[in-house]
Formats: C-alpha cells, structure tokens, sequence
C-alpha cells in the first residue's frame, strides 16, 4: 500500500499503554486520509463528551504526505469540539505530518485521561508516554523550548491546559490546529504535547510519474497571480486579501454592524512587510512559503486574525494586532474565536477596546482570570449569559471569519450549511465571488451557489484528506493531484471518484451531527444580516441579506445534497463500513 506506511498507533492515556495495528486499508481506499480517516474513526465515539475517556483525538496524515507533491506536510486533527459540540477536523501544517510518516505511521489515535500530565513521543516506529508535570503551567514558547530536540512537537499552553473552549494546539512554534478547541481536548486528557521524529522513507508506486505531476502543479502555480503575482499570498501571505476585501466593502466591523473599516491599510499586508521587514516561511514541502515572520522573529498575523483584531474590534493599531497574535499562538488560543468573543464583548458592554485593554484581555482569557474566564466559553455562551445572544456572530456556536456574509452571498450559504460550524474553509465561495476562480459569479445572487457550494465542499473534504493545501487549488486542480495520488499509491482516481470519496466524509460528518441533535434550526446566520445593511455610500451599498431568497437557497441547497427537509441525511450510514 505505497503512499502509506500501513501502521498506526492507537494511544490510552488512562491505561497508560500503547498498540500499533494495521492502517485499514478500506478505509483509506473510502476515505483516502486526513480528514477523512479521522471523521470516519470518530463514528462509534461521536455521542460521547467531548471530555469523556472514550473520546479520541485523532492525529492523521494522507497518502501524499512524506513525498514530492507540492505541499504535502499537512495533518488533519479530528475530534469532537468542545466549542461547537459538532465533529471537528483542523487542517495544519508544520514539520509534525512528515516526521509521523517517517516515523513508521499514518495515524496516532488518543483516547483516555492520564491521571498527571503527560507527552508521547514517538521515533522511528517506537512509542512511549512520559511524566510531563515540569511542563504544566508553561506556555507554548517555554514549553517548546523545554523540550527541544529535533523533530517536531504538537503542543497546548495554559489555554488548553485550562480548558478554554477555544484552545488551540500549536504545531513547531506557531502552526495552528487553531479552530474548535481541540487544544482543550489535550488539556482534558492531560496531554502537554506529542513530539514526533522519524527518518523513514515514504515509498511512490511511480516516481516518474509523481515527478510529472508535480512540475505540471508547478507550472500552473507559477502561472497563478494569486499565489506568485507581485501582490500574491508568495509575496504578503493571507494579509494580501486585507485590501481586496476593503475594497469590496465587506471587512467585519465592530462586531459586524458595519462592512468597512477605513484604517484598514494600516495593517495590510504591504504595511505588516514595511513595518517588519518580513520574509518567507512555509510548511514543509511547501513552494508557496506564505508565513510572514518579521526580522526580530515576530510571527506576522493572517488575514483572519489581522482583520478580526483589527476592523472586528475597531482598531487600527498594528503593533497591538501583532502582539494579540503572538499572545494567541502561546497561550493556543484560537484567533478568531478569541477576536470574535473580545468584539461581542465591547458591544456587550457598549464601548470600543483601546489597543491596550485588547491585548489584556486575550491573557485573561488565557488563564481564565477575571472577565477572561467567561469570555474562555466563546461568544455564544458569553452572549447567552450577558443576556444578548443575538450579538454572537457565530453559527452552530463558531465566530465567523473575515467575510461579511452581506457581501457575498455564497459565503453566507456556506456559513450556515458548513458541518463544524460558522467556517469560511469548509467551501470558499470567495474564490468565485471576490477572487474571480475559476469564474466570476455575482456576489450579490443566490443564483447557483447551492451546487456551487456542494460541489466546493465536497473537493475541499477530498483536500482536507489528502492533506494539501487549499491555497494551491487557486491555480491547480483536482486533475492535477488525481495523477498525484495515483503516482503515489498506483490508484486509479479521477476528478468524479474524488469528489465522490469527498462527498462520502461530507454526508458521514452531517450525519455524526445529525446523532448529536443538530438540524435544519442549526444552518442558519444570526439575524443581524437580515435586518441591518452593512455599508451604504453614494457608490457601494452592502444590504441585508433577504431571507426568504436565503431559506430558498438553501431549500435548493438540501436538494442537491440530498437532506430531507429537516436536513438530515437519508441513505446507507457510509462510515459503518
């Protein structure tokens, strides 16, 4: 089974004792990798809290990872999210993908709660637990200078370690499994870490061919002015999109009562690279190399955390937006949801957060300390329990990122109907309303964006699984990295079986959802969108979203995919197999 090691290993931190088993291979032809793997192993365990013994994290790379295909270094993370209740897969890159692969596995499943803090380590096909408690009460920095070492290293800081429902595992220093609270996951098993080194070799059924697909990726990335234009995620990463979205007038203001943001430019991308004197870092295996880090070292913020800490609280300062960033990344606190919960806050309490109370207060939340520990249980609780739900701009308990739903009509669709929640990665309509790829659609019609948002989720669930990343699917494609993976493993695939394996984890996620209570009440926006415009200038208007056009879409939407009218899935449970 080349593209794989056809090992795993299965971790009970209760029982203090680990197993190596076989990779099943049925699941890997079903469900390829990655995501797909995790979700599909999460389905016996799924009615369980997320904080139960029972509960797995699963670590699980894919087929391509270990090998020359263009960014091949990405892990998916899978468990149940403490934040949203759904299940919950994070994309990451870093070192960690590589070094397990090398290390003799595909996976590293977790389960049980140690009675004192723990790290696994795992080399070369060896795995043992070892007393962590030297490291409890350390943030990631300290942690990871602690443990030095090459290889690499997954790990939680006081956030996780506290259980912030939003806490993040940090991946080598400052790549984030950031989304969903998985950190807090760790932290409940008493899981510090997991440091991972291997120095295998992952075999290829066809290097020949491997090579040949991986310079026509190339070509098509070279060619792709979104990725190494003058202005392309190459040159300013994720930041670049600071201005695009500016100048379409759908930025998140003020906890989204506006859609513009005048002093945007203050922390571009052209400004964070002026300002800091920024070069290029990457993922391993990765041509694109779209971390920013400034000369003394500062991780420069993406798009999301920029934004949110910038036009989302009101704040112009970049200096502030950069230190809430590298606050985050230590404690492991997730950009978005901490942003999203801070302006929810303001609006709460009816003022705007000066730069310097800002930062303040993503600590607080990181210790739980003071007003931080009831703004550790994300925006939703915190609204519920101030009494203003209606000021959580969250959808099934997630914050939603960077993209006024105003503004694009498919992003809107894709918030509501997306399986983890409020997410703009589970289909990124934006490529078609606001970038313009592969076409150009109206960003202001529900025309078409149901099929257009099924067919996105579902290539984005088989991308998820092979491990890439999505940033080079805005110049290649599906054709391409079919001849990939068929390199890799000797399979057969083609554009309509991927989207097919990638609908299956589509369809098994809704329907691990459907177990835990969620339905048709729970795809929806919050009902500021409906009923307040975002922007209106004697040139732009950024009205609210019509309703009823929406439940149509929608209705239209739970058509193609095949929900019944209450949105659950009908049909063979695929992930009983």
């Amino acid at each position: 089974m080349t593209g794989y090691t056809g090992k795993s290993v299965r971790v009970d931190l209760s029982e203090g004792r680990s197993e190596i088993f076989g990779t099943p291979a049925e699941l890997c032809r079903r469900f390829i990798g990655g995501r797909g793997l995790g979700v599909a192993l999460m389905r016996e365990h799924i009615t369980r809290a997320f904080d139960s013994e029972e509960m797995p994290i699963v670590f699980a790379t894919g087929p391509l990872v270990g090998t020359a295909a263009p960014t091949s270094g990405r892990l998916s993370v899978v468990s149940r999210s403490p934040l949203t209740s759904t299940v919950f897969d994070c994309s990451v890159g870093g070192r960690f993908a590589t070094e397990l692969k090398r290390a003799g596995f595909d996976m590293l499943i977790v389960s049980g709660i140690s009675r004192k803090w723990v790290t696994i380590d795992v080399r070369d096909g060896a795995v043992s637990i070892e007393d962590a408690s030297g490291l409890c009460g350390m943030n990631v920095e300290e942690a990871s200078a602690a443990l030095g070492g090459s290889g690499s290293a997954a790990v939680i800081g006081r956030a996780g370690e506290h259980g912030v429902r939003f806490a993040s595992i940090i991946f080598d220093g400052h790549y984030a499994a950031g989304r969903g609270g998985l950190g807090a996951v760790m932290g409940v098993k008493r899981l510090k870490a997991v440091r991972v080194k291997g120095s295998g070799e992952v075999k290829v059924a066809d290097p020949g061919a491997l090579k040949k697909a991986r310079e026509e990726i190339m070509r098509l990335l070279r060619a792709s002015p979104a990725v190494f234009g003058e202005f392309g995620l190459s040159e300013f990463g994720t930041a670049a999109l600071v201005d695009l979205i500016h100048a379409r007038r759908m930025e998140p203001t003020e906890n989204f009562r506006k859609s513009l943001f005048p002093e945007a430019g203050r922390y571009s991308g052209y400004s964070m690279k002026t300002a800091y004197h920024t070069k290029k870092k990457g993922c391993r295996g990765c041509p694109i190399l779209c971390k920013k880090v400034g000369a003394s070292g500062e991780v420069m913020p993406e798009f999301e955390t920029a934004s949110h800490f910038g036009a989302l609280n009101g704040n112009s300062d970049l200096a502030s937006i950069v230190e809430a960033n590298r606050l985050c990344n230590d404690y492991g606190l997730d950009t978005i949801t901490t942003a999203s919960t801070l302006a929810c806050y303001a609006e709460i309490r009816g003022r705007r957060l000066a730069p310097a109370e800002l930062v303040s207060l993503v600590a607080l939340v990181g210790e739980r300390s003071k007003a931080g520990d009831a703004l550790a249980e994300g925006s939703k609780r915190f609204a519920e329990s101030a009494g203003a739900a209606g000021l959580s701009m969250s959808v099934k308990s997630l914050e939603l990122p960077a993209y006024d739903p105003r503004g694009a009509y498919g992003m809107a669709l894709a918030y509501a109907t997306s399986n983890r929640g409020g997410c703009h990665l589970r289909a990124y309509p934006i490529s078609y309303e606001i970038l313009r790829k592969p076409v150009a659609v109206d960003r202001f019609s529900f025309e078409g964006k149901a099929r257009m948002v099924k067919i996105s989720e579902d290539a984005n669930s088989v991308i998820d699984s092979l491990t890439a990343c999505k940033f080079v699917f805005f110049a290649a494609s599906l054709e391409e990295y079919a001849k990939a993976v068929n390199a890799v493993t000797g399979s057969d695939y083609d554009v309509q079986s991927l989207l097919k394996a990638g609908e299956r984890i589509w369809l098994l996620e809704r329907r691990l959802n459907t177990l835990n209570g969620f339905s048709r009440k729970d795809d929806d926006l919050p009902e500021r969108f409906f009923s307040e415009a975002g922007y209106t200038d004697g040139d732009v208007t950024i009205p609210p979203i019509d309703r009823e056009a929406f439940a149509e879409a929608l209705g239209r939407y739970y058509r193609i995919r095949g929900y019944d009218e209450d949105g659950r899935v009908g049909g063979e449970d695929e992930g009983s197999s």
